[in-house]
């Protein structure tokens, strides 16, 4: 059987009229070649059906097209929906993603890095990193790699970084409530050890003090994401204190179960406002990782900021970093948005 011949660079040169060197800065993207011959080269590349060797590429100096992405826990709804964003918006470009599970132990992410760094990737992305970002960002630099990271807290002060506004989203999901009506509000989900629960709820009791309303330690309730456990707690949660007429929830798994737990003990759901609480109706309000399009249809006010939406900003910061080494890092944080549904 026939053995096909690989296609080189000097078949593409030989295509296209021009030489290996001109081939060369086409594919790498630098150089000033005219547009005319730029198409001829191309056209060649795909007429021969040339593959690119992006490892070899990248020794010589040239971009290798590759983006590097730790990700610490991809069972993480937040970090899946950030990928999948990420990707899309990377590959739109031209760009392959080389995706790595981080794991939760520093080591770990580590040796993640250096085994990107080896492979001569022009960028790297690291979603959650607690703890190691200062060691993650020396090791960059010395190997000249722009690093960019994506985290759901405020936890990294020296890096490049994206990350959602906690405290805002808290902030505008309490204020409205309270412009409904609602004077007594309380807290369900998240654990005690969660960053982004705490800067959550510091924004819900920082409001609660600029409206000069109660806060109750024990309105603030721990509970894991299980629809179950969060049915349960609401349920307790009104038996001991009957006039609360509001819950915001931690994510849409206790939104839910906390929906289904107030039917289990003949409340209705609803921003009916505090004369109707009486009878029926306690409001819920909750955060969300998703755009509207994907949110449940139920009557929760959601504070959302889409995961995949920040994958798209996260694609375009590594780019310009890779384009401009001269961009300094810096924080951008995305505000949530005010989703009511009916």
């Amino acid at each position: 059987m026939a053995v096909a011949k690989k296609i080189t660079i000097n078949d593409v040169a030989l295509a296209a009229g021009v030489s290996v060197s001109t081939v060369s800065l086409v594919l790498s993207g630098k150089g000033r070649i005219s547009p005319a011959t730029g198409q001829r080269v191309n056209e060649a590349v795909e007429q021969l059906g040339f593959v690119r060797n992006r490892q070899a590429s990248a020794l010589r100096g040239g971009q290798s097209g590759v983006i590097g992405l730790i990700v610490r826990d991809l069972t993480s709804p937040f970090y899946a929906e950030l990928t999948a964003g990420l990707t899309e918006a990377l590959e739109a470009q031209g760009r392959m993603v080389f995706l790595l599970h981080g794991g939760r132990e520093p080591d770990q992410l580590l040796s993640r890095l250096d085994m990107l760094l080896n492979q001569g990737v022009d960028g790297v992305i690291v979603a959650g990193a607690s703890g190691v970002g200062s060691e993650l960002c020396e090791r960059a630099a010395e190997k000249g790699v722009p690093l960019v990271f994506a985290s759901r807290a405020s936890y990294l002060d020296e890096a490049d970084t994206l990350r959602p506004d906690n405290m805002q989203a808290a902030q505008m999901l309490t204020e409205h409530l309270i412009r409904r009506g609602h004077q007594r509000i309380a807290w369900l989900g998240g654990k005690s050890s969660s960053l982004t629960r705490a800067e959550r709820v510091g924004g819900y009791c920082a409001t609660l003090i600029k409206y000069g309303l109660p806060f109750h330690s024990e309105w603030v309730v721990e509970c894991e994401s299980s629809q179950k456990k969060a049915a349960e707690a609401i349920g307790a949660l009104l038996r001991s204190s009957p006039t609360i007429s509001a819950v915001i929830c931690y994510n849409d798994v206790i939104a839910m179960g906390a929906w289904f737990g107030l039917i289990r003990v003949g409340r209705q759901s609803g921003e009916g406002g505090v004369e109707t609480f009486f009878g029926h109706q306690v409001a819920l309000g909750a955060f969300a990782d998703v755009g509207e399009n994907a949110l449940d249809d139920l009557p929760i006010v959601w504070a959302t900021t889409p995961a995949r939406e920040m994958g798209y900003t996260l694609a375009d910061r590594i780019m310009q970093r890779i384009d401009n080494t001269d961009v300094q890092a810096g924080h951008q944080i995305v505000a949530a948005r005010l989703v009511t549904v009916k």
